[in-house]
């Protein structure tokens, strides 16, 4: 009997689990509005594009062809792109925009976003993400899809499930409001 319970369990277990990319199938639970980053709203001003989350697409299916699309912008972005802040390259504390050469990781998150897009990825699944780790702030990509939603980082070019992460996640943007951002439930 116990050895069967045993059994059953792990096979539920496994049952759950998802191929190395993505981690547990989990998606972010939220609750209300937050503020979104004040550089957010003067980014947007100047690129709509890059800030739309519009669309009616909830979350898009990881076919093994999307997936890799995915590991190959994280990859590419994070390689085009030096780390550096704001305040070293653009004298101010926290300036968004698209990185050329160089950028901080909500740059690197916009491009991310912005090379999905060219892709004909659907905008209301590419969400800008707001977290902490150790006390600092750290923007990355969320990608909602069937399997969960999964982190782009600049500090890592594995693909995870957020809830695989060291990050404390605050907010992101909203998927059915434009222009808004939610708060993550922790």
């Amino acid at each position: 009997m116990i050895r069967s319970a045993t059994l059953l369990a792990a096979a539920i277990l496994l049952a759950g689990c998802n191929n190395q990319t993505t981690g547990t199938a989990t998606k972010m639970p939220t609750q209300g509005y937050a503020f979104a980053p004040a550089a957010f709203y003067k980014f947007c001003a100047s690129d709509p594009a890059l800030c739309s989350t519009r669309g009616k697409v909830k979350a898009v299916e990881l076919t093994p062809r999307l997936e890799a699309e995915l590991a190959s912008v994280n990859s590419s972005v994070n390689r085009r792109i030096s780390e550096r802040g704001d305040r070293d390259s653009a004298g101010q504390a926290d300036v968004w925009g698209l990185p050329t050469g160089e950028g901080d990781c909500e740059d690197f998150a916009i491009l991310k976003k912005a090379e999905l897009l060219k892709r004909g990825w659907p905008a209301s699944t590419l969400l800008l993400t707001v977290a902490t780790l150790g006390g600092a702030g750290h923007t990355v990509l969320t990608v909602r899809t069937n399997q969960g939603d999964l982190v782009l980082d600049n500090r890592t070019g594995a693909i995870r499930n957020w809830s695989r992460t060291s990050y404390r996640y605050f907010a992101r943007q909203s998927q059915s409001e434009n222009g808004k951002w939610t708060r993550i439930k922790t």
